[in-house]
């Protein structure tokens, strides 16, 4: 539907986005040591690391071969694998147009529990709409949706650069985009979707980003 670019939106309560270029970085050497590892490398990294509902709920068995963590830790680490590097580009793209500004209005550590916990509401969802499926799920999507929502809430009316159908070049104020993403994401889940899409996964991460209870707009950042 678009691309962001850039927004206007310039830090005023943090000198960087220190978190934000972490979980970039993190999820970027994350997909190429899978990569560089070699396809049955990057197949045991997603049974291992992926969250697989029917194993979380014990309805399944992972082989033994693939057990490196916790079943419950997949609710976290999914998030940091990608099936190839447009998922991967996609997803940082997101993360790091919209991703420093909520940064600045959480703070690091609230900005990163946030993150996570969207990460986690994403497969939490997923399991919830698809109990006993063994397929694996993986991207940061879930958690990149929280970080929409969030972006959406904070600062409504900044100005962003976006490609719209991914060739038109469009100024205009966020939730214009946003609001338009968000409605994609929800009339996708209930079509049923494309199956290698999660949409329950992203419908989760925007349930935990509009929950946040200390996500309020600063009347200063309505601005071009």
């Amino acid at each position: 539907m678009f691309i962001p670019l850039y927004d206007t939106n310039r830090l005023r309560h943090i000198r960087l986005q220190y978190v934000t270029i972490g979980l970039i970085v993190a999820n970027a050497l994350v997909y190429l040591a899978t990569a560089l590892g070699g396809e049955s490398f990057s197949n045991a990294a997603v049974l291992g690391l992926g969250f697989i509902p029917s194993v979380v709920h014990d309805t399944a068995e992972l082989d033994p071969r693939f057990i490196v963590i916790p079943e419950s830790l997949s609710y976290l680490t999914y998030s940091f694998l990608h099936a190839d590097i447009f998922h991967l580009g996609g997803n940082m793209l997101f993360l790091w147009v919209f991703g420093d500004n909520v940064e600045d209005a959480l703070g690091h550590i609230r900005y990163l529990i946030f993150y996570l916990l969207c990460a986690i509401a994403g497969a939490a969802f997923q399991g919830l709409v698809a109990w006993d499926s063994q397929v694996p799920l993986i991207g940061a999507s879930g958690a990149i949706a929280g970080v929409v929502v969030a972006y959406l809430i904070l600062y409504p009316r900044v100005k962003v650069w976006v490609l719209a159908f991914a060739r038109i070049p469009l100024r205009i104020p966020a939730f214009i985009p946003l609001i338009l993403w968000v409605l994609f994401q929800v009339v996708m889940f209930a079509a049923g979707g494309e199956d290698q899409i999660s949409w329950a996964c992203h419908i989760g991460g925007i349930i935990a980003g509009g929950k946040h209870h200390h996500l309020e707009e600063d009347p200063q950042d309505e601005r071009d």
